[in-house]
């Protein structure tokens, strides 16, 4: 027997061609007219600022510093600290100085930058308590640690490297350059002024905020040449 045409299955795919065929008719002339009085607007790309490095190894912040620190702490003389008792808390030149004091935890915060701020007498000590250079960091203790014996669970043949030497300068009676990365050592008021700081690195002339104007690191290794 012969299979009889579906007719009807043929008669609604030709109802949705013609229903497509409509709509697409209908849309045409509006897709054209929108084509043709289409006005792109202005765009406006943006773009991405580079990070803003300061020139000067963010000088504005000494002088903001320096602003606050009153004229008796600048002109104050320094305590009987030498470089060797400077050098003695550091494993080698440049890194973060030991706690040589008790610690006292206040919940979760320590209370370092009460007096290390902006640095002056601490009676329980009876010292002048040195200014750290970079008080806007508040865990002290990620690089600061206080030692809790004088002997090495292991013994090492470490040894540290030489301090830099002081003086240097190129000329007689030019500025002497910076012997150490300003990385976190960029207040140069807070070791350099006051008299926390140790009298062998004490400026002569503490009045002058923008010490880099005169003074430039110095970490060149091998000589310029042209």
């Amino acid at each position: 027997m012969e299979e009889k045409p579906n007719h009807k299955a043929d008669q609604k795919i030709g109802k949705v061609f013609l229903v497509f065929a409509g709509i697409c008719i209908v849309a045409l002339p509006l897709v054209v007219f929108s084509a043709i009085t289409y006005a792109p607007k202005e765009i406006i790309a943006t773009v991405l600022e580079t990070a803003s490095f300061d020139f000067d190894h963010n000088g504005k912040t000494i002088f903001e510093k320096y602003d606050l620190i009153s004229d008796a702490y600048l002109k104050s003389t320094s305590t009987g600290r030498t470089l060797s008792q400077y050098y003695s808390r550091r494993q080698y030149p440049g890194s973060p100085p030991e706690i040589p004091h008790p610690v006292e935890a206040h919940g979760i915060t320590l209370g370092c930058l009460t007096c290390h701020a902006s640095g002056g007498w601490t009676e329980s000590l009876k010292k002048i308590t040195p200014v750290t250079p970079h008080a806007d960091l508040e865990s002290c203790m990620q690089c600061h640690v206080r030692p809790v014996t004088d002997t090495l669970f292991r013994a090492i043949d470490w040894r540290s490297i030489p301090p830099p030497r002081l003086g240097r300068s190129h000329l007689p009676g030019a500025p002497v350059p910076i012997p150490h990365d300003l990385q976190m050592r960029g207040n140069c008021i807070a070791c350099h002024v006051g008299p926390g700081t140790v009298a062998a690195i004490r400026v002569e002339h503490p009045s002058r905020g923008n010490c880099r104007q005169c003074h430039v690191p110095d970490l060149q290794v091998e000589p310029f040449r042209r």
